[in-house]
């Protein structure tokens, strides 16, 4: 017997979660690192605010929606916990300047920004039209982080190194972004579907220059500072000297 669409929607939901569980853990390295220098020095939290913010975005999506909603609501609920922890051990161990800037941060955009977004939306709207601009607010961000690996495969191609590019997170975002592509494509959401497209777009793009570039002779640049952004999940990277520190946390899991 063949599976109806909302069941097919379903097996790719629990895909996408599985997957999205692991890449929201894949930062806990870093978190040990910084646990166990008592330093966060060298690292930085925009990553974790950021994807806070997504995963706050989507649970607000996914209860104004209500149908077919769960997949999105476990996920993104494990996502801000884990981002919530991430923000929490950094804090305590930042330098006073980070720790400052990290709290204005999280106050401009979790707190001012999300706040003005869902006032305006729970005031000025209803319905449809709610969840619309909702919903189109959820893909234009999520465009926005699919983009952002366009910056760093200029960095692969400049440097000939694919150091700050690790090619097994570009697969498993690329992966990540089938499933909840056909999640959302399937259940008619085009609003979780559209981005995921880029995602896959861009992924596949950069698998395409790691292989490209896999095993050239890296350009020896001075030490510098940069940030990944990868897919649904943002990588942020810190080169000091030949220490390079790489943290993430998971923007969008849809």
């Amino acid at each position: 017997m063949a599976m109806s669409r909302e069941s097919l929607a379903f097996v790719f939901g629990i895909i996408g979660n599985i997957i999205s569980f692991a890449v929201f853990l894949s930062p806990l390295p870093t978190f040990y690192t910084i646990f166990k220098k008592k330093s966060a020095e060298g690292y930085q939290s925009l990553p974790y605010v950021v994807a806070l913010f997504s995963a706050m975005l989507w649970i607000y999506y996914a209860f104004v929606k209500r149908e077919a909603a769960l997949l999105l609501i476990t996920i993104n609920t494990f996502g801000i916990i884990v981002e919530s922890a991430y923000l929490i051990v950094f804090l305590i161990y930042a330098t006073k300047k980070s720790r400052l800037s990290t709290i204005k941060l999280l106050l401009l955009l979790n707190v001012f920004g999300f706040g003005a977004m869902l006032l305006s939306t729970l005031y000025l709207s209803k319905g449809a039209k709610r969840l619309a601009i909702i919903g189109w607010i959820c893909l234009v961000f999520n465009i926005s982080v699919f983009a952002a690996p366009l910056f760093v495969l200029s960095k692969v191609i400049r440097t000939r190194s694919v150091e700050y590019m690790p090619f097994f997170l570009s697969l498993s975002l690329t992966i990540n972004a089938v499933m909840w592509f056909f999640y959302g494509l399937l259940l008619r959401d085009y609003y979780v579907a559209l981005p995921n497209t880029l995602g896959f777009v861009f992924g596949i793009i950069q698998m395409v220059v790691y292989l490209i570039y896999r095993n050239a002779t890296p350009v020896i640049q001075a030490p510098i500072k940069g940030q990944e952004l990868s897919g649904s999940h943002i990588v942020d990277v810190v080169k000091i000297g030949n220490d390079p520190n790489r943290g993430g946390g998971a923007v969008s899991k849809v």
